[in-house]
């Protein structure tokens, strides 16, 4: 059974950080493309940032130079470093392949404000 959980949201300050990481278990991980999306209320969930198999990234140019996307297969785990955070980044963020696909954990609210 296919599981994402995700952790490291919070509160925080315009200008702050956070780190978020992703377990992902029941899959075979090292062979997923991965991303990592977003999503507030009324809107569609948007794939923020993304990382292949052999540790190429992308990002959608609102967070480009500010979140930082990564993996440790070892572990499973895909990680979002989030750096100089703006309130427009508030939202629940997800991890999923970058595709989409596998069942949809609870996500993990961020929220940027003073």
């Amino acid at each position: 059974q296919v599981r994402l959980v995700e952790s490291g949201g919070g509160l925080v300050q315009p200008g702050g950080s956070l780190r978020l990481s992703c377990v992902v278990s029941g899959s075979n991980f090292r062979l997923n493309a991965m991303g990592w999306f977003r999503q507030t209320p009324g809107k569609q969930r948007e794939l923020v940032a993304g990382i292949t198999t052999s540790g190429f990234t992308n990002y959608v140019d609102s967070v480009k130079g500010r979140f930082t996307i990564s993996r440790v297969n070892a572990k499973d785990t895909v990680y979002l470093q989030m750096n100089s955070l703006k309130p427009e980044d508030t939202a629940v963020y997800y991890c999923n392949r970058m595709s989409g696909g596998l069942p949809w954990g609870q996500g993990t609210q961020v929220t940027v404000s003073s």
